[in-house]
Order: structure tokens, then sequence, then C-alpha cells
């Protein structure tokens, strides 16, 4: 179980830094827009921290994205 989640936090983390670089945004950048700290980001693009409801929507909305757009994992292995 540990391991399937690990797997979906490093898919939202690749997605949110795809998004944030294609916006040209620093993690630091994203952290002020999102009113959260620069670590934080940095840890969740790594897929090292599980991500909250409320920061999820906070950097959905830094990044002028969805939410969905965010939880796309698709691309995860079942």
């Amino acid at each position: 179980m540990s391991s399937i989640m690990g797997n979906i936090n490093k898919e939202i983390g690749f997605n949110i830094r795809g998004i944030r670089e294609h916006h040209g945004l620093t993690q630091e950048e994203l952290a002020d827009l999102a009113d959260l700290h620069r670590a934080y980001i940095g840890q969740i693009e790594r897929g090292e921290k599980n991500i909250g409801i409320k920061n999820l929507e906070k950097i959905a909305k830094a990044l002028n994205v969805s939410i969905k757009v965010l939880v796309d994992v698709s691309s995860v292995d079942e």
C-alpha cells in the first residue's frame, strides 16, 4: 500500500513540477503565489510529502489549472 501511495505522490509531484516549469516559475515563485514554503513545494515535487486538499487547491490556483489536472495519475501502473 505505501508503495502505491509513494507512486501517487511522485506522479502528482511530477505533474506539479512540469506545469510549474511550463509557466517558467521557480519553486520559490510558486511557493509565494500559493502562500506555501519553498521547501514544502520541493518535497511535494519529489513525492516526499502527502499533499492535503487545501494545499493542492492553493497550488492549482497559483498555476491556474484545475485540481483534476494536478492529480491526473492515469499513467500510474495499477
